[in-house]
């Protein structure tokens, strides 16, 4: 299995594809997910890519795995990506 691409990989491949520095490309990445950690609460939409959301989970029963005890888990509000279906055509092919 490939290894995941680095920010600066990822940073250098926009730079070549749309012909800008390095430096720009990483400071456009930086603004990006800056606005995404701004507006994730509303949900935030990356087209072609896929949508931060967030969302509530309910309060449930657990189990402790060491000691087999049920144990009660809380409400919380956790974060989601959800992928768009032309990134999962993209990725998978489509069917």
């Amino acid at each position: 299995m490939a290894k995941a691409l680095t920010k600066s990989q990822i940073a250098a491949s926009i730079a070549d594809t749309v012909g800008i520095t390095k430096k720009q490309a990483v400071a456009t990445l930086e603004g990006i997910t800056a606005l995404a950690y701004k507006h994730a609460k509303n949900s935030f939409t990356l087209p072609g890519l896929g949508k931060l959301v967030l969302v509530n989970r309910k309060a449930r029963q657990g189990r402790n795995p060491a000691t087999g005890a049920t144990i009660q888990i809380p409400a919380k509000k956790v974060v989601k990506f959800r992928v768009a279906k032309a990134a999962k055509d993209s990725i998978l092919g489509k069917k």
